[in-house]
């Protein structure tokens, strides 16, 4: 009883502070408000386009290697030639994978090829993608079929021309249309379609997407293009088990066994890379801590203001109150009870600016744009008020400790 009576008598001086003195209050915690907005709007902003650009990068799957020839980032320590003359991940190596690896949940071999021509009677589809694949592709990347059914084995091994499509390839191609069953050529291959791809719209940066893509066996692949030596790259996909921590095991075992399959001696340097989508995530984080380091610097200054204006507030505040402060004194009231009444009240004044500078945030969020979905999550609102509760305290800290250490009768006679 007697804390909850604290705090609304509290809250009540602190609410007549601010109403006695609105101009001064405004212009005082328009610091803080001005801090917070920044904090938390660079926070929201970098948390939304971290988010983004994860999803963006979705297509690269997750707890998965990828063998190729060329690797995410160059080490300085090897020629550019030594890439160059690396050979390609073949069938013959994923093959021979996929039979002795033991530390793996799933492997595929797939091949890109851009700029593709879909045709289905007058209508044409252009710049479109086409993915040759083995049976495992689902494993390694996250296929949401929207009506049809994936390959099934028999069509993988016997290289049959049907295909999966992307929603933006359906509606281009089949306006109006079931596509199931519907034939459609490539560089004058006829394949029958399969499947068609939930509707993923548009990533950021150009990242491609399933909507214009076709994905066909690797072998009906093979057909189109040339996926040898001299043709287009594959890559091989390996998924990763969930009792594997970081993916030790599997990449051990997978530089291993490449390093055997590829005739290696001991002393010889890997012709091969193990790439991870870790490594452009970890890249991508980096880049955005040091957004975020730039939002605190920048709001700090702001609120470094407004601490200033918020002390003066409420030094002020115990100059005005002197007099009512020794009579609550000589009325019995201790020292931690206008302790508390003073610090209440400079918190309370920051979290008033520091909740205008949330909402303002919140608004930004709701501007209709294309580029990106702007989220303020229940984390950075948290950081807000958390960020303008210190702010309170740090600056009606001293003035509170003068205020509760005031004699009594000197504080009455005071005017």
């Amino acid at each position: 009883m007697l804390y909850l009576r604290l705090v609304t008598e509290s809250f009540r001086f602190a609410w007549e502070a601010l109403k006695a003195n609105l101009f001064r209050t405004i212009l005082s915690l328009l610091g803080v408000t001005i801090g917070i907005f920044a904090i938390i709007a660079v926070f929201t902003l970098v948390d939304s386009l971290e988010r983004n650009v994860r999803e963006s990068m979705s297509f690269l799957g997750e707890r998965v290697i990828y063998v190729q020839k060329w690797p995410i980032s160059f080490s300085h320590d090897r020629p550019w030639w030594e890439y160059f003359r690396r050979p390609q991940p073949t069938l013959r190596e994923f093959r021979q994978l996929d039979r002795n690896l033991t530390n793996d949940a799933g492997m595929a071999l797939f091949s890109d090829r851009g700029n593709n021509l879909f045709k289905y009677r007058n209508n044409s589809f252009s710049n479109a993608g086409l993915t040759g694949v083995t049976y495992g592709y689902n494993i390694i990347r996250d296929l949401p079929i929207e009506q049809g059914r994936y390959f099934i084995q028999q069509e993988i091994d016997a290289s049959r021309n049907v295909i999966i499509i992307g929603s933006a390839v359906a509606e281009g191609l089949y306006p109006n249309q079931d596509p199931i069953g519907k034939p459609l050529k490539v560089s004058g291959q006829k394949f029958t379609v399969i499947a068609v791809l939930e509707k993923q719209g548009e990533s950021m940066f150009g990242m491609p997407t399933l909507d214009k893509q076709g994905i066909v066996p690797f072998g009906a692949f093979s057909k189109i293009y040339n996926t040898g030596p001299n043709g287009v790259s594959a890559t091989i996909g390996i998924k990763g088990r969930d009792d594997d921590e970081g993916l030790l095991e599997l990449e051990y075992e997978l530089q291993g066994m490449l390093r055997n399959i590829r005739g290696l001696r001991p002393r010889d340097k890997d012709s091969f890379a193990l790439n991870r989508p870790e490594m452009i995530a970890e890249a991508v984080t980096g880049f955005f801590k040091v957004i975020g380091l730039a939002g605190w610097v920048i709001g700090g200054f702001a609120i470094l203001v407004g601490g200033f204006g918020i002390a003066n507030i409420m030094f002020v505040s115990v100059k005005e109150r002197t007099n009512i402060i020794g009579i609550q004194k000589s009325l019995g009231a201790k020292n931690y009870f206008i302790l508390f009444q003073f610090l209440f009240e400079a918190v309370f004044l920051s979290l008033i600016g520091g909740s205008i500078g949330i909402l303002l945030v919140f608004l930004l969020t709701l501007i209709p744009q294309d580029l990106m979905k702007i989220v303020l999550s229940v984390s950075n609102i948290l950081l807000g008020l958390g960020v303008s509760a210190v702010i309170g305290m740090l600056s009606g800290i001293i003035p509170a400790v003068l205020a509760s250490n005031l004699d009594p009768v000197v504080a009455i006679r005071s005017k």
